[in-house]
């Protein structure tokens, strides 16, 4: 328990910085070295356009969770799309964000913000008729995420989960050349395919799509005039590279839908 414990205080503390608006503002320098791997989300275009449009599909009029929100734009992206949404967080600075954004943007009839350990969640079972989870799995413990997911999942519910892989090793070698960006603990449980299997145990159906392989190859030529041309190009090349068996868990991300939960 002690373990567990260390490891989600040193999720809080890491995200309560990188989420800080004080510290961008008192410690460039340091802000700019914990979020420098930001550029890298510039070619997830292709993934990014799968999960909005999915959630869009699946959100109007329903009650949605953003499970782990950080600063909320999922939970936003949600709520101006109709959802009652909902988001939750470990990091009491993302909450805090995330409420005054609301208020800010007029939001505040449909989104719903609490501090709350995403493996113990406070819900009643069977609340939500969708959840999104964008890149937080590999922050906790699944054998622990997945029970509670599929218990405050409605029986008709679905869940979109968006993660990066752990198969690729010029990947991993980024990830051990840059310890800074990550905690320990999720620098170690980047998922594996036994990790996305796991879920079959609390849920009857797994939909996967696996998304940006060669598209790396344009981080270095963003904001040049060829990095849209090439990132299309390279874009093509993965649509027929990961739609290979032998290829697919190379990929930097996959996205996986849940739905019919075993209760």
């Amino acid at each position: 328990m002690k373990e567990v414990e260390t490891r989600k205080k040193e999720e809080i503390k890491f995200h309560d910085a990188v989420r800080n608006k004080e510290l961008e503002e008192l410690d460039e320098k340091r802000f700019k070295r914990l979020t420098s791997n930001r550029k890298f989300y510039y070619i997830t275009e292709m993934s990014e356009d799968f999960k909005n449009s999915f959630l869009i599909k699946n959100c109007k009029g329903k009650k949605v969770l953003d499970y782990c929100c950080g600063n909320g734009p999922v939970t936003f992206f949600l709520a101006r799309n109709g959802a009652d949404a909902y988001g939750i967080d470990i990091s009491p600075i993302s909450i805090e964000n995330c409420k005054k954004e609301a208020s800010k943007e007029g939001l505040e009839d449909n989104t719903h913000f609490f501090v709350m350990d995403a493996e113990k969640l406070e819900f009643q079972d069977n609340y939500f008729d969708l959840i999104a989870c964008c890149g937080i799995l590999h922050h906790l413990d699944v054998a622990k995420a997945y029970p509670e997911l599929s218990r405050v999942l409605k029986p008709d519910g679905k869940i979109l989960c968006n993660e990066p892989l752990s198969y690729n090793p010029v990947f991993q070698l980024y990830r051990k050349a840059t310890p800074h960006l990550r905690t320990k603990w999720e620098a170690e449980h980047i998922l594996s395919k036994k990790d996305i299997d796991l879920a079959n145990n609390y849920f009857n159906n797994s939909e996967k799509r696996f998304f940006h392989l060669f598209v790396l190859l344009a981080v270095p030529f963003a904001g040049t005039f060829i990095f849209r041309p090439l990132l299309r190009v390279l874009e093509k090349i993965d649509s027929v590279a990961l739609s290979l068996p032998g290829l697919q868990w190379w990929a930097w991300q996959i996205v996986f839908i849940l739905s019919k939960p075993k209760k």
